[in-house]
C-alpha cells in the first residue's frame, strides 16, 4: 500500500482547528497512518500546568491505540513555520518509538504561510536513533 501522502497532510492541517492552545496560541496537527489505512489524527491540548500538556503526535498515537490499533506507516506533523517547523518532541519520539517501525516515515509540513513549502521527511530512527527499550517491548507490540 502507498502512502497517503495528500490525504494526510491534509488531514494533519485540518486537525489543527480543534487544538487547545489558549498559553501558547501554537496549533499543531498530525495525522497517523495505520496499517489498516485508518488515518488517526491528534492535536496539542494544553493545560496551565504545562507539564501536563498533550502534543498532537502523542494524541494521535493515544486515540489510535485506544482503540485497538498497534501498527503504524506514516505520520504528517502540521505546524510552525516554514522556517520553523513543529518538529517532535523527545517525548514524543520515544511514545512513537514504542508502536512505530524505526524505518517509519515522518513527514512535518508548516502550518502558517509559506506553507507551500516543501515537505520535511525523516524516518523515525533519524529523529530517535536510540530509543529506550525495555525487553523488546517494541518487537512484541509489532508482532501483535
Amino acid at each position: 500500500m502507498t502512502i497517503p501522502w495528500t490525504l494526510l497532510m491534509q488531514s494533519a492541517r485540518a486537525a489543527t482547528a480543534n487544538c487547545h492552545i489558549p498559553y501558547s496560541h501554537y496549533p499543531v496537527g498530525a495525522a497517523l497512518l495505520a496499517d489498516d489505512g485508518s488515518v488517526w489524527t491528534g492535536v496539542n491540548i494544553e493545560n496551565a500546568s504545562y507539564g501536563l500538556t498533550n502534543c498532537a503526535e502523542r494524541t494521535a498515537v493515544f486515540k489510535a491505540v485506544s482503540e485497538g490499533k498497534r501498527h503504524f506507516r506514516a505520520l504528517v506533523i502540521c505546524g510552525g513555520t516554514a522556517d520553523s517547523p513543529a518538529h517532535p518532541c523527545g517525548a514524543c519520539r520515544q511514545v512513537l518509538a514504542e508502536f512505530c517501525p524505526p524505518d517509519m516515515p515522518v513527514r512535518v509540513i508548516p502550518l502558517l504561510p509559506p506553507a507551500e513549502e516543501s515537505p520535511i521527511d525523516h524516518t523515525l530512527a533519524e529523529y530517535l536513533p536510540c530509543s529506550f527499550q525495555l525487553d523488546s517491548s517494541r518487537e512484541k507490540a509489532l508482532e501483535e
